[in-house]
């Protein structure tokens, strides 16, 4: 709890014992323990405001000086050694010993960096990618189907999604009651992992799925007989694909040269040469 926190947490206290009420009332409201309404509001009685700011701490000194904590900050936010790896606690301590000359130990550069909130052990994925007018043609070119989708015709959305562990809860969830939020168990049972392909209407909101053994061009071919089968044969059908190499494969540029009705809208940049005519 910060400094100005705790200033405040007090202030309230002392305001709520001048409106009357009682240490365990106050400690109710502000959720805090009645020792420690009692505590401050004598320390106001005895005191004044004066009273209610901490007093002043001796401690220890500090150890390590700026130098060491410039040290420690520069290599938690460079470039680990190895591009696979990541900076661990133990790792920066023998970085900052080999350049500055001074040991510190892995639990006080935690310490360090946890005061500045720095977390180099943790990595986040993010988008990279090149900035292409070819690009921002093809996002506009979604973004407007999926807004204002031609009249008469079927938009879908279509992608596989492999490897989805499949799991079951241990023990069932107990329904919430008066003062008691529902629980439930956070144990599970692993049955293996499942792939699906899956097509969305965009209209409807309707979902196609088919569990899938292969993720190939052949298998992904096969979906869409199966959509062309069961879609009006008098309706232009309009696709959302990325350029996943099972829709970019030349089994499927055939197929969909022999279905004329199928119109493919690319997600992501793809590559001309994946979009010729099948040889």
């Amino acid at each position: 709890m910060t400094a100005q926190v705790r200033q405040v947490l007090r202030a309230k206290i002392v305001l709520a014992a001048a409106d009357g009420l009682s240490n365990a009332a106050i400690a109710r409201e502000l959720k805090v323990s009645v020792n420690t309404v009692r505590k401050w509001r004598g320390r106001f009685a005895a005191g004044g405001l004066a009273a209610l700011v901490d007093a002043k701490r001796s401690g220890r000194p500090r150890v390590y000086g700026p130098q060491v904590r410039v040290a420690v900050v520069a290599a938690a936010t460079s470039a680990p050694p190895h591009p696979e790896s990541t900076w661990s606690h133990r790792r920066i301590a023998a970085q900052v010993a080999g350049t500055v000359f001074a040991a510190i130990s892995p639990s006080q550069v935690g310490r360090i960096l946890a005061d500045l909130d720095l977390k180099p052990h943790r990595v986040r994925g993010w988008l990279t990618r090149r900035d292409t007018p070819d690009f921002w043609q093809q996002a506009a070119d979604v973004c407007n189907l999926y807004l204002s989708p031609p009249e008469g015709v079927v938009v879908l959305s279509v992608d596989e999604k492999t490897a989805i562990a499949a799991r079951s809860r241990r023990h069932p969830g107990q329904a919430p009651r008066p003062g008691r939020v529902a629980r439930q168990e956070f144990e599970y049972r692993r049955h293996g992992t499942a792939s699906l392909v899956a097509a969305l209407d965009v209209r409807s909101g309707e979902v196609l799925t088919e569990t899938i053994t292969r993720n190939n061009a052949a298998t992904f071919t096969a979906f869409l007989d199966r959509l062309d089968a069961v879609i009006d044969p008098s309706k232009e059908i309009h696709i959302v694909l990325d350029n996943g190499s099972s829709h970019t494969a030349k089994h499927t540029k055939t197929w969909l040269a022999a279905h004329p009705r199928w119109h493919v809208h690319w997600t992501l940049d793809t590559p001309a040469r994946l979009l010729a005519e099948p040889d």
